[in-house]
């Protein structure tokens, strides 16, 4: 008898700790998150800058990444926006928390559309071809020369951030817990989630390469 009554109150005290570990972290799990999904990009923007050393030979592998960088992009876009909706609209957590510095601030829009022009010009001239290139080729390398240099300060302005993730032995341990309670399991998430949203985008417009690479 004790068990039937024990039971129903067991089972949902066993679940919430798995539902925290997705949507637990609050602004230090919204920082974590943006700062991981822009360390994703770095990564990956090495390599393509690699493959604009040797676009004719690479080209393809260029058209490929941009595609799949377009899943993390959207991904860092939303967590900052979530953190600039949550605090202009006087969530308690992130009012404490604080803004960034005022230079961040200044720089997010000219980081935001650049990043928007670079990315939407591509697709663009990808889905084109080369017969119908002009304008939209010099726009793509003005907005991307443009976006590299605000890029750069946006990175270095939080390199604090970026240190803090990657000393963390405590943190790094918790992101790799799949029932890690501080929101872990939902970064780990929403960062496959990402990553392979671009994968799926690139794989889905392979046809459309032909015209550039042949």
């Amino acid at each position: 008898m004790s068990s039937e009554i024990d039971s129903p109150v067991s089972v949902p005290a066993r679940r919430r700790p798995r539902t925290r570990s997705w949507l637990a972290g609050g602004t230090e799990g919204n920082e974590r998150l943006t700062t991981l999904a822009g360390l994703l990009l770095i990564v990956l923007l090495a390599v393509l800058g690699v493959t604009i050393l040797r676009i004719g030979q690479l080209l393809w592998l260029h058209l490929f990444l941009g595609l799949v960088l377009i899943g993390p992009l959207l991904l860092k876009l939303a967590s900052t926006g979530y953190r600039f909706m949550r605090y202009y609209t006087r969530h308690a957590a992130y009012r404490r928390k604080g803004p960034p510095a005022p230079a961040l601030r200044l720089l997010a829009p000219l980081v935001v559309l650049f990043s928007v022009l670079v990315f939407a010009t591509g697709v663009v001239l990808l889905l084109l071809g080369r017969s119908s290139r002009d304008p939209w080729l010099l726009l793509h390398k003005v907005s991307f020369i443009a976006w590299v240099a605000v890029t750069a300060v946006h990175i270095l302005g939080h390199m604090p951030e970026i240190l803090r993730v990657l000393t963390s032995a405590q943190r790094t341990r918790r992101e790799l817990i799949p029932d890690a309670p501080d929101g872990g399991t939902g970064r780990g998430a929403a960062l496959g989630a990402g990553l392979v949203a671009g994968l799926v985008l690139a794989v889905a417009l392979l046809g459309q390469f032909s015209a550039w690479t042949h």
